[in-house]
């Protein structure tokens, strides 16, 4: 065969518009048919979810569990897109506040995303530039485009910045406004870098110097970087920490930096965490590392890197973490069958076919490949419930505060694990015989990839 390529088979059908004796017919049948009258006079008054919600599913949905994790307070986002910031920090405090015996303790999201904000800035103005000999309409400068400067990201994108930055206390660092309410500070910003964007590439094309395009650069930076001070305050290099432990015994450790702070209380932890993912479409295989192209926060950071393990084996390193006592970030798909007064997840507690009458039925690599599901949301796993070793049910700690689901907490069940779980940051320890994986060559897909999307 020359190694060429087979020929592409070009499958041809001819349009057929909707006829006015297929719509007499349709018609006929729904007039007809008692149970769409039925779902009619429900759904007039009534949010379709409820009409089709299943009380004896959600019954099962008991907040009871055999491992279970005592955690901290549950924090709040408010209306910002920081969840995977929350989740990841969230990790972190709880090894924190246990090694000083705290009764509650926070780290600063907004410290963290500040970084972020003004790290995604130079790694946009950067991808602009690798891609300044494609044209504006490629899908790669729109995909750049498009994505823009916003609040979410992955787990790999959270240790770059703690990498580079450290971390503070959250009382040394705390919410601002902006930290907290960020959709016009994010128009702005986005309005200002697609500017700057338009003027790199225009800049390129007339033959400027690498020289005077990296000025320009650097005083787009500049800029943004005096607007984020002015939305979060101007971050912290110096700082004292203050805590008093459950024993009411105050301590005092001045002059920290915020890497001097994360080295003596983070250490090397982020370094033995990686990101397992759970993606059975046909383009990963199982046990390969895979990266996207164009995605990541700061500039000469570490990759985004994903391990793709069976479920099976994703469910038992979260469980193993779990049993050794410690909490897991995971990243879902929480816009699928949730009941947010009640803090469930479970598509086993709706009946869309009964109701809709529709064929709804998705595997989750179909849920993948047609964009249907993927990552959207971050949270911490601190429990599981296990019957003859096997998960029926996880415990769940989310950042919406305290008056959303069971006080803040939410169980999903292990049918909704399996379809609308796509990622979790784990500790090599707990990986067993898939540990020798990691440290393969990754395999680069598209950017428009779905463990590509990032949570917020």
């Amino acid at each position: 065969m020359n190694g060429s390529k087979p020929e592409r088979k070009v499958f041809s059908m001819q349009q057929t518009p909707v006829t006015q004796a297929q719509l007499n017919a349709w018609s006929e049948a729904y007039q007809s048919d008692p149970s769409r009258q039925l779902a009619t006079m429900a759904l007039s008054k009534t949010p379709l979810n409820d009409v089709m919600y299943i009380a004896r599913g959600a019954n099962a949905m008991r907040m009871k569990f055999s491992i279970t994790l005592e955690s901290l307070d549950v924090t709040d986002q408010q209306s910002s897109g920081r969840c995977w910031l929350f989740a990841a920090t969230n990790v972190l405090r709880e090894r924190i506040a246990k090694r000083l015996n705290l009764e509650n303790f926070e780290l600063s999201q907004s410290y963290l995303a500040f970084w972020d904000k003004f790290e995604r800035c130079n790694y946009f103005f950067e991808s602009i530039l690798q891609t300044a000999d494609q044209p504006v309409d490629s899908r790669e400068v729109q995909f750049i485009l498009q994505t823009g400067i916003h609040d979410g990201g992955q787990w790999d994108m959270f240790a770059n910045i703690v990498a580079k930055y450290g971390v503070v206390p959250k009382d040394v660092y705390d919410d601002t406004y902006q930290a907290s309410h960020t959709r016009d500070m994010n128009h702005l910003l986005n309005r200002s870098t697609k500017a700057g964007a338009a003027k790199l590439r225009r800049m390129v094309k007339d033959g400027a110097s690498a020289e005077e395009i990296k000025a320009e650069k650097d005083a787009m930076l500049g800029k943004l970087y005096g607007f984020l001070c002015s939305c979060y305050g101007e971050p912290p290099r110096k700082f004292d920490f203050e805590y008093v432990t459950k024993d009411k015994a105050y301590f005092l450790e001045q002059d920290m930096t915020p890497q001097s702070f994360c080295q003596k209380y983070v250490g090397d932890l982020l370094d033995q965490i990686v990101s397992i993912i759970n993606a059975p479409t046909a383009d990963k295989p199982y046990g390969k590392v895979y990266t996207i192209k164009l995605l990541g926060n700061v500039v000469g950071g570490r990759q985004v890197r994903h391990l793709n393990l069976t479920m099976d084996e994703f469910k038992a390193a979260i469980i193993a973490q779990l049993k050794a006592g410690k909490v897991v970030w995971f990243g879902s798909d929480v816009g699928k069958w949730g009941d947010r007064p009640n803090g469930i997840w479970d598509d086993g507690c709706f009946n869309a076919e009964l109701l809709s009458g529709l064929d709804v039925t998705l595997t989750k690599a179909d849920s993948l490949d047609y964009s249907f599901a993927a990552m959207n949301h971050a949270m911490v796993i601190t429990g599981v419930n296990l019957v003859d070793g096997k998960p029926n049910r996880w415990k769940i700690e989310n950042s919406w505060g305290e008056k959303s689901g069971r006080k803040g907490y939410y169980v999903c069940s292990d049918s909704w694990f399996d379809q609308y779980v796509f990622q979790a940051a784990v500790e090599k320890e707990y990986l067993g015989d898939a540990v020798s994986l990691i440290d393969q060559e990754a395999i680069e897909l598209a950017p428009w990839d779905p463990m590509g999307t990032l949570a917020d």
